[in-house]
């Protein structure tokens, strides 16, 4: 069995997956766009959107696509846990998905962590930005 992490987009997933490539060393290793499909096929809305993505990143597998504007609906209750090997690490990927993201936690020491945050990145979804102390 394998659990993986799907996110829906609301037409930029595209853009999403380039950013987390560029900046949280992760590998897009599929990209296939509604203008791909065989003519047979009809893709409701843009030619652009994306029907199915996925990467690499930090040993695991995201899956993501876009969905009709009009239907999509941001993370509201589960975040996307990234625990990262040290306090500047933290810091800086922490900065990278705040970008003109919303903050919902600012990043700061816990009795649990060295680093902790939580925020909602530019493109809907929700993080979890973690250096764990020591156990």
């Amino acid at each position: 069995m394998k659990l993986t992490t799907h996110l829906n987009f609301g037409g930029n997933c595209e853009e999403a997956f380039r950013y987390y490539e560029k900046h949280l060393g992760g590998k897009v290793t599929m990209m296939m766009k509604a203008s791909e499909l065989p003519p047979e096929v009809k893709a409701p809305g843009s030619l652009n959107a994306v029907i199915h993505a996925r990467m690499d990143i930090a040993g695991v597998e995201l899956i993501g696509n876009d969905v009709p504007p009009e239907h999509f609906k941001p993370i509201r209750s589960s975040y996307l846990y990234f625990a990262v090997d040290s306090t500047e690490e933290a810091e800086r990927v922490y900065g990278i998905l705040a970008k003109d993201g919303e903050v919902g936690m600012p990043i700061a020491e816990t009795f649990f962590a060295t680093r902790f945050g939580q925020l909602r990145d530019q493109f809907g979804t929700l993080w979890t930005i973690i250096h764990e102390r020591p156990r």
